[in-house]
């Protein structure tokens, strides 16, 4: 395949003239221009893209680092970069981690080799640590609360979102209230244990340690936290699950039993995905696209580092 200097000699001209062309400079003589292109279609000439991104210092691509792509929380935010990014002319490069530290590790990786422009963490399992070696080959922004000044970040108050979820349930009466999370060690997971921990003292609620679930993401996951939650010897009377999706299959779960929800068990999920609007579900509205949207604001803005919380809003409906 040829090269640059061939085309070059085959046209007759300078290899600036055929760098010209190729970077579509105006100006060019027509009769120039149209040598360098018959030469390229003759040669079947390709141009290295990698060269072409070295030499313009940027790629157009942009990683996304994702533990799930098929779950509607991060599905969210990623359909909103994606919509920036389209707008911006730039490609998407998803890693798919299952947050395994070495999948995320990649895209640092890529980052380093200016394979890619910046990289946008959704979820992340890697130490802050770690990220910190990689700041210095481009911009990484987090969806996540962090006390981090080095990195931007867009987040909501999972804290304040979680209180507002308890408090709801309490002013209708519920003192016994237990709750699903994914993580027990990610920093939203951390916010939430803390407000459970001081609306339950603030309401005088009861507290059971077994009223704490792990590893609650989809529906399936849902079905068998109404299992956990039926086979129960002391039961809580409402139930804050991790997302509208885990909330969704153990309300379907709790009706096949013939439970009668609210008056059984009370159920607020969070998201405000559609199927907490079909199913009736009270839920804590979390603006997942506008995430999105803004941590590729902050990534393309690369000027100082800034924190941006979004809002919450809490949906009433007739699951409490």
């Amino acid at each position: 395949m040829a090269n640059i200097r061939q085309i070059a000699q085959l046209a007759g001209v300078s290899v600036t003239t055929v760098s010209r062309v190729l970077n579509n400079h105006p100006y060019v003589r027509n009769d120039k221009k149209e040598a360098v292109l018959r030469a390229i279609e003759e040669s079947q000439y390709s141009r290295n893209i990698n060269a072409v991104h070295l030499s313009r210092g940027k790629t157009n691509l942009i990683g996304v680092v994702s533990p799930y792509s098929n779950h509607p929380y991060y599905g969210g935010i990623i359909e909103g970069i994606s919509k920036k990014a389209q707008e911006a002319g730039c490609h998407l490069v998803i890693f798919q981690t299952d947050y395994v530290k070495e999948k995320e590790q990649e895209a640092l990786e890529m980052l380093k080799m200016k394979q890619l422009d910046g990289v946008i963490i959704c979820s992340r399992s890697s130490d802050i640590s770690l990220l910190m070696e990689y700041l210095a080959y481009g911009p990484i922004i987090l969806c996540e609360d962090t006390s981090q000044k080095a990195f931007s970040s867009v987040s909501i108050d999972h804290y304040a979102a979680f209180s507002c979820a308890l408090m709801h349930l309490a002013e209708k009466g519920h003192k016994r209230i237990g709750y699903s999370l994914g993580r027990k060690n990610s920093r939203n997971s951390s916010q939430r244990n803390k407000a459970y921990r001081d609306m339950i003292q603030k309401y005088e609620a009861e507290y059971q340690e077994n009223w704490i679930f792990e590893g609650c993401y989809t529906m399936k996951d849902g079905e068998e936290l109404f299992h956990k939650w039926s086979r129960l010897n002391n039961r809580p009377d409402a139930l804050i699950i991790t997302n509208d999706e885990a909330a969704a299959g153990c309300m379907i779960a709790a009706r096949k039993s013939g439970i009668q929800i609210p008056e059984q068990l009370a159920i607020v999920g969070f998201d405000n995905n559609y199927i907490s609007k079909m199913l009736d579900i009270t839920t804590v509205s979390l603006p997942l696209e506008q995430i999105g949207i803004t941590s590729f604001e902050l990534l393309s803005s690369q000027t100082e580092t800034r924190q941006v919380k979004l809002d919450y809003t809490l949906i009433e409906r007739k699951s409490v």
